[in-house]
């Protein structure tokens, strides 16, 4: 069987962080530069070798004052790291539509193993005839492991930003 390659659609993609902020509201946030593509045997995904980039200088929370925050040397230092990377290691399926991806993700110069739950979406045709393949991703990493340790403790004994961070993205990719 011969490789497939397929290209992400950034159009048609979103990938998403969530994080705790006192410890009682979530603060979404987002990537939007990004770039990954994906290697299969055919169109079998659960041969998938996934690859993705995504520009730390794209962060974005809503709130411009937080963005810079994010950006600067106390959480991603953009300048000395302006890329959070995944490389995968492992692809297995898990359910009928459903994949456990396994892989490196390197962020803030600090590269650690993860794992994301993926659901497959299908695959369809644009009218255009382009051959496109749809996932949904999710995880969570500790941002403490990626060196990402700024944080204010409350008068409550509590902090102001939690360590976990949940990770999320819809993907779509074309077929090349």
């Amino acid at each position: 069987m011969s490789t497939q390659k397929w290209a992400l659609d950034p159009t048609h993609s979103e990938i998403q962080f969530k994080v705790k902020h006192l410890m009682i509201t979530t603060v979404t946030g987002s990537f939007k530069t990004f770039e990954g593509s994906v290697e299969t045997e055919g169109d079998d995904f659960s041969t998938a070798k996934v690859s993705f980039s995504a520009d730390v200088a794209s962060i974005s929370t809503g709130n411009e004052q937080r963005d810079e925050h994010l950006k600067s040397p106390e959480f991603f230092d953009a300048a000395v790291n302006p890329h959070v990377s995944f490389v995968s290691t492992e692809m297995t399926k898990a359910g009928e539509e459903e994949y456990s991806l396994k892989g490196n993700l390197t962020m803030h110069g600090i590269t650690q193993t993860i794992e994301f739950k993926v659901e497959a979406g299908g695959i369809a045709k644009d009218p255009w005839g382009n051959t496109k393949a749809g996932f949904t991703l999710s995880g969570k990493v500790n941002r403490k492991d990626f060196g990402l340790t700024w944080n204010v403790a409350t008068e409550a004994g509590g902090v102001l930003v939690s360590e976990e961070v949940k990770l999320l993205a819809e993907i779509q990719f074309a077929k090349q």
